[in-house]
């Protein structure tokens, strides 16, 4: 009995990720897909926004023009940079009638500047189908057809593209598998997204957001979401709330994204997301808002107290019992992350430093509830809703 009872006390931490890898398992992918573009081919108006992304510019726009999708038009949206990205794109479009470059007007009052682009983009797009796609992505030659191909065969109105997620760095390394983990014990598979049944359980990947131009004006375009920090996932919500199709599918070998290159970076990043915008994906109403910022902290938390547990029993501060306890918990869960690494092609050597992620997304997330729904991105302050 003395072994069972610490044992059995091991499931709240073991038993979450063991169901999170097995839901994970059954995934939409766009491999499944035709890479044949269809006989009528709908024209498709690629938008990238882009604010000071003279380091990312060159090779998004480019693998966008790669594409074997036969009707394509790409339009980047100057957004105010001050890095030299308008002149970079500018000299890419004088090689190719299929991209357009155009500058962002002045930022209104009460929208943030991504969706302010996105917009402008839209009302010059002369596409049947629209993709809101990130200046840090890179496209697969195959994607626009498999995506078109999805979306029809799906009947979605908003389709949207979970890809690779690239890490150079060790800090990314150490930092961005731990966000999307908690993102997949949230959301599950594809599959439990493009089920459901309420709002909350929705999700969509600003990364890549293919919608219908119908779809897109009926519900009147970006400005639904002009003042929300995940813009991404405040437009699926709307969509579903509007009765109309959303569809999450994995397409890691067709998109790709370099997210953040520096620590700095990342910290910068996910304060920005992680409470103004991760709130709005929880249950509960306003009640559930409301405790968002208490469950924030104490995720990573929990998750800490099995090692640290481990370090004082082995160095004689805790019982036997507490080696036992912590020793079964950690062990799983460095399974767990050696699991998660693999998965997205990282060295399973950084499932061992798991607790260091830990820490650095309870500092992250600290932070980002201090400072409530203000956020600040690209030399912009702002205030969610």
């Amino acid at each position: 009995m003395s072994v069972v009872l610490p044992l059995a006390c091991t499931l709240p931490w073991i038993v979450p990720p063991i169901v999170g890898l097995i839901r994970a398992r059954h995934a939409s992918s766009l491999d499944d897909v035709s890479a044949v573009a269809p006989e009528r081919a709908p024209l498709v108006s690629v938008i990238i926004p882009a604010r000071n992304e003279a380091r990312n510019i060159v090779r998004c726009v480019a693998s966008v023009l790669a594409s074997r999708y036969p009707a394509l038009e790409v339009i980047i949206v100057d957004d105010h940079s001050t890095d030299g990205t308008g002149k970079l794109a500018r000299a890419l479009a004088a090689g190719d009638p299929r991209l357009r470059v155009i500058d962002a007007p002045t930022l209104p009052a009460g929208w943030f500047g991504k969706q302010w682009a996105c917009a402008t983009g839209a009302s010059a797009a002369r596409g049947e189908l629209l993709v809101f796609t990130d200046a840090d992505t890179r496209h697969a030659p195959d994607l626009l057809t498999r995506a078109v191909n999805a979306r029809a065969e799906r009947g979605a109105d908003l389709l949207t593209v979970a890809g690779d997620q690239e890490m150079h760095s060790f800090w990314e390394r150490i930092i961005q598998p731990q966000v999307f983990a908690l993102l997949s014990l949230r959301y599950g598979s594809p599959e439990h997204v493009n089920q459901a049944r309420r709002a909350e359980d929705v999700i969509a990947n600003g990364q890549f957001i293919l919608v219908t131009r119908v779809a897109y004006t009926a519900m009147g375009g970006h400005d639904m979401v002009r003042d929300r920090v995940a813009e991404d996932l405040a437009m699926a919500q709307e969509f579903f709330r509007a009765g109309r199709q959303v569809v999450l599918m994995v397409g890691l070998d067709q998109l790709s994204t370099h997210m953040y290159a520096s620590l700095k970076e990342v910290i910068g990043g996910w304060s920005k997301n992680i409470y103004a915008g991760g709130r709005h994906a929880m249950l509960g109403g306003a009640p559930g808002r409301a405790l968002f910022p208490v469950l924030l902290i104490v995720f990573p938390l929990f998750g800490l107290a099995p090692p640290v547990a481990l370090v004082l029993s082995l160095i004689g501060a805790l019982s036997g019992i507490w080696l036992l306890w912590s020793g079964v918990i950690v062990g799983v869960t460095v399974l767990f992350w050696a699991a998660i690494y693999r998965f997205m092609k990282t060295s399973v050597v950084y499932a061992l430093l798991y607790p260091l992620g830990l820490l650095l997304f309870l500092y992250i997330a600290g932070g980002a509830v201090a400072r409530g729904r203000r956020v600040r991105w690209k030399e912009r302050s702002y205030v969610s809703g």
